[in-house]
């Protein structure tokens, strides 16, 4: 049987060989930390209408999978190689396909490669649609730091990156943490067009993300003027980080942009059924909103985009 060492160097080399960019390791215990962090951020309803953010099970690996000892966290490189160039932006994250079904693939086949080599082993995965705090495992796994836009950034490679990971049941040597290297930059803060950013925080309600995705409702008066272009997500606080000057170009042709985005029906938003919006947008991350809340983006983020 393979030694704890022999363990980890066989699941990071497997999981080069499936596309993930970096792999890190933590011990499957309670994260108190974050969870008491969690509950002040929640009590002060910066989680707006997500209330699956107060499930207390986010931060306990035994309600995940009972028995598990280590936590197996990975990244996914999804800097895209070129920019959309349309009436209003994108999140470069949403081109492609779908992360959480790629992503999932992916990471079913590292747990057989556990699997293989523990047959007796058991896991079970997640990918932002559990409930597991993924960004914290991603900073106990010590691949990466939570900057001051919440988001994971890795030293020398920016954040540009999907998190996903499994819990198993296999015990497996913790990663060193990783040391924060914000230092006293403030960028992504003073770039935020709808100020919802302080350090280290974030207020999910005035997040242009949360609302041209997570809220079904229109966009809010207070926040319309301020979207600067945006219709499906928003990448400033990255783009403007300095860390990312060290992004490369990803290399998995299920992120290159999806023939979705070059379907007159679809950008240019034209009226007609949920049913043919939902046909058309499938296996994008489009297919989280309706139809209703696209044609509202849209209408929003095209009187807003930047002129210069």
């Amino acid at each position: 049987m393979a030694t704890i060492l022999d363990a980890e160097n066989r699941i990071t080399a497997a999981a080069r060989d499936l596309g993930f960019s970096a792999v890190g390791f933590a011990r499957a215990e309670f994260l108190a930390d974050e969870a008491r962090y969690a509950a002040l951020w929640i009590a002060r309803r910066r989680h707006a209408t997500m209330k699956y953010m107060e499930n207390p099970a986010r931060y306990d690996p035994q309600s995940f999978l009972p028995g598990a000892r280590s936590v197996v966290v990975v990244l996914k490189n999804y800097f895209p190689p070129v920019r959309l160039n349309l009436r209003y932006k994108i999140s470069a994250y949403a081109y492609g396909r779908d992360y959480h079904l790629s992503m999932r693939e992916d990471l079913e086949r590292l747990g057989e490669a556990i699997v293989r080599m523990r047959p007796e082993a058991r896991f079970r995965i997640f990918c932002d649609s559990a409930p597991v705090a993924d960004k914290a495992w991603a900073a106990r796994a010590g691949i990466g730091w939570l900057g001051k836009h919440t988001n994971l950034i890795r030293k020398g490679a920016g954040s540009y990156f999907f998190i996903g990971g499994l819990m198993t049941d296999v015990e497996l040597k913790p990663s060193a943490p990783a040391t924060d290297h914000c230092g006293t930059c403030t960028r992504c803060i003073d770039a935020c067009p709808t100020h919802a950013l302080t350090p280290y925080e974030i207020d999910a309600g005035r997040c242009i993300s949360y609302l041209t995705i997570e809220s079904k409702n229109p966009i809010a008066d207070e926040f319309a003027p301020l979207m600067e272009g945006w219709a499906f997500g928003c990448d400033v606080c990255q783009d403007v980080c300095p860390w990312n000057r060290f992004s490369l170009p990803h290399n998995d042709p299920r992120y290159l942009p999806l023939d979705v985005w070059f379907d007159p029906y679809v950008v240019e938003a034209a009226p007609g059924s949920q049913r043919r919006f939902r046909r058309r947008v499938a296996e994008s991350p489009l297919s989280r909103i309706s139809l209703k809340k696209w044609l509202n983006n849209i209408e929003n983020a095209v009187r807003t985009f930047p002129k210069n």
